[in-house]
């Protein structure tokens, strides 16, 4: 059975850091672009980033550009995101996903989903 869960949400300061972790029960998982979104009630998802399984390469949505990055340990399963400069508006729940596709950026792309951390950005 596939698992993705998610951790190291929380409640932070605005312009503090975050890190979240992802640990997947994925064979393979090497094989797989490894991504993550947000959502916010009422709202749709939305792509905050993903990296490549085949090169490492990354993309990141505009609203995080700059401040959010992305990486895998391989051996380990696992998936990061590292936060900085965080603002009120990065306040969502946020979801790692896996794809067998590569710089893929809809949810609709990604067939395995983790139930979600939660992260607060107090002003």
């Amino acid at each position: 059975q596939v698992q993705l869960v998610e951790s190291g949400g929380g409640l932070v300061q605005a312009g503090g850091s975050l890190r979240l972790s992802c640990a997947a029960s994925l064979l393979a998982f090497s094989r797989y672009t490894m991504g993550w979104f947000r959502q916010v009630p009422g709202k749709e998802r939305e792509f905050v980033g993903t990296m490549t399984w085949r090169d490492g390469s990354t993309y990141y949505g505009d609203s995080v550009k700059g401040r959010f990055t992305i990486s895998r340990d391989n051996a380990k399963n696992m998936v990061f995101l590292q936060m900085n400069s965080l603002k009120p508006e990065d306040t969502a729940g946020y979801y790692c996903a896996a794809s067998i596709g590569e710089l893929v950026t809809a949810p609709r792309q990604y067939g395995y989903w983790g139930q979600g951390t939660q992260v607060t950005v107090s002003s």
